[in-house]
C-alpha cells in the first residue's frame, strides 16, 4: 500500500500532536498528566508500582502505543489490549517471549513487576500463521496511586496512517483485499473510487483502520481500546 507521512500521534491527556520520536519526553513532563497523577496520589489508598511500555509494530514501527500498566496486571492482560486495540480477528495463540525467534517464552500468568524493568524489551506475537508481531518496551516506571480504575491506561497513539487513492491520489479511506492478497497494486481508496472498484472475490472493500493487522487473515478492526 502506497504510504505515508513520517508518524505522528497524540497525547491522550492534552491532545497535543508530536513526533513518534518525540511522544515519551512529552508524556514524562506532560503538565496535565502530571496533575492527574499529583491528584490521584493526594486519595487514600496503598501506592503501587506502574510502568510506562512503549508499544510499537515489530515490522515498520509506524504503528505505536503508550500504555501505563500496573505491575499487579498479569501479561495477559496486557495481551487482551492488544487483541482489543490491534490484533484479534479469529481467536488464535499468541506468546510474549524475550526474544524475537519466541524461543523464551514468559507465561501469561506472569505479573507485570515480576517480569518487568526498565530497558526491557518483550516480543508478542499473535497468530502463528499469519503472524503479527510487537515488540514491548518499558520506558519508564513511577511508584504511585493508579490514574484509572484500569489495570492500563492508553497515554498516546499513532494517527491513522495516511493512504492515497490510487486513482486519484486523493485520501484513501477503503482497502481492497484483492488487490492486496493477489498483489494486484497497492489497492486502497478513497470513498468514490471505492465504490466503482470492481474487485469482489473476497467482499467489498474494507475500511482502512488504525491498526498493523488491517488486512491479514480478513482483519476489519475495529481497532479501538477497549476502555
Amino acid at each position: 500500500m502506497p504510504r505515508k507521512k513520517q508518524s505522528r500521534g497524540s497525547c491522550s491527556f492534552c491532545g497535543q500532536n508530536m513526533s513518534k520520536s518525540g511522544i515519551a519526553r512529552h508524556l514524562a513532563s506532560c503538565e496535565k498528566r502530571l496533575k492527574i497523577i499529583e491528584a490521584a496520589d493526594s486519595k487514600p489508598g496503598p501506592a503501587g508500582i506502574f510502568y510506562h511500555l512503549r508499544i510499537e509494530d515489530a515490522w515498520s514501527g509506524s504503528f505505536w502505543l503508550h500504555l501505563e500498566m500496573s505491575g499487579k496486571a498479569t501479561l495477559a492482560k496486557l495481551d487482551s489490549y492488544l487483541r482489543s486495540i490491534w490484533l484479534e480477528c479469529c481467536g488464535h495463540l499468541s506468546e510474549f517471549s524475550m526474544d524475537r525467534r519466541m524461543q523464551r517464552p514468559i507465561a501469561m500468568s506472569k505479573k507485570a513487576g515480576q517480569v518487568f524493568r526498565v530497558g526491557l524489551e518483550l516480543h508478542h506475537i499473535y497468530d502463528f500463521g499469519s503472524s503479527s508481531e510487537t515488540r514491548v518496551k518499558v520506558v519508564d516506571v513511577r511508584k504511585g496511586k493508579p490514574i484509572t480504575q484500569y489495570p492500563i491506561t492508553l497515554m498516546a497513539r499513532n494517527d491513522l496512517p495516511e493512504y492515497q487513492c490510487v486513482e486519484c491520489g486523493n485520501t484513501a479511506a477503503w482497502l481492497c483485499l484483492e488487490c492486496l492478497y493477489e498483489g494486484e497494486g497497492g489497492g486502497v481508496f478513497c470513498d468514490k473510487h471505492a465504490k466503482t472498484h470492481p474487485h469482489d472475490e473476497y467482499g467489498e472493500p474494507v475500511e482502512i483502520v488504525n491498526s498493523p493487522r488491517l488486512g491479514i487473515c480478513g482483519y476489519t478492526g475495529p481497532a479501538k481500546p477497549p476502555y
